[in-house]
């Protein structure tokens, strides 16, 4: 199985030992449904690995393993929308300020696009303007990292599930990476240890058997895709019934 999740996803050999690390881990400390690559019922996002531990007469606790593998890796979806927005503001007011003093010193940019001179807009990719060329860089790179890099921060805001991990490499656990209410399981020489606890997340009893649901059908889907079996064959003995 993993070297053909690791082919169809292009993943590489790091990150799919994390992940196999976190399955035994997760299976080691009472997790007895396990699966890779669940697409999570809350929101648009999958977990690397997600895992369910039943107890006796109360609502199973669901776990959500993140691996990263690289400070790269691991800052892509750990924006703190807040300090973005913040920051956006902040640079969005640097640029309106630029662009005032460049539509003064550079009348001729104009690009005539109205009938009323004043409601002209200004073409400024002409002149080579360095800070205005780095204000627009960082603009882009926080309107980026705002839209598409809050991964952690969703999975906790929407619940789901009880508690959260994130799998590194030892080298690159630093305590002020880490996402609030965030556990870290760290791998030295080939086995995980845990320098930091995850903060407990209740949850509806309906969304930890949602959650549950989720792991089955992934699980169902890579033993499909161990035995080659596929949806047309399914379908074919589905209509033959």
């Amino acid at each position: 199985m993993d070297a053909s999740v690791a082919t169809r996803r292009g993943e590489t050999d790091a990150h799919l030992r994390l992940k196999r690390l976190a399955f035994l881990w997760a299976q080691t400390n009472g997790y007895s449904a396990c699966a890779m690559e669940v697409s999570l019922p809350q929101c648009r996002y999958r977990a690397d690995v997600a895992a369910y531990r039943s107890r006796s007469r109360q609502p199973g606790v669901t776990a959500i393993f993140e691996c990263k593998q690289a400070p790269a890796d691991l800052r892509r979806d750990n924006c703190c929308s807040a300090a973005t927005r913040e920051r956006l503001r902040s640079v969005s007011r640097r640029r309106e300020v630029l662009e005032k003093h460049l539509r003064i010193h550079y009348p001729t940019l104009r690009t005539g696009d109205s009938l009323f001179p004043e409601y002209d807009s200004h073409d400024f990719s002409g002149i080579g303007h360095r800070n205005y060329g780095r204000v627009l860089r960082e603009f882009a790179a926080l309107q980026n990292h705002l839209n598409g890099g809050t991964k952690f921060e969703c999975l906790v805001r929407y619940r789901c599930a009880n508690l959260f991990f994130l799998v590194l490499p030892n080298a690159l656990f630093c305590e002020s990476d880490v996402p609030l209410g965030w556990g870290v399981l760290t791998e030295t020489n080939g086995s995980l240890s845990l320098p930091r606890k995850p903060v407990w997340h209740d949850n509806a009893a309906e969304s930890s058997l949602r959650f549950l649901q989720r792991i089955a059908i992934a699980g169902t889907r890579q033993c499909n895709r161990q035995l080659g079996l596929r949806f047309e064959e399914i379908r074919t003995a589905r209509q033959m019934l």
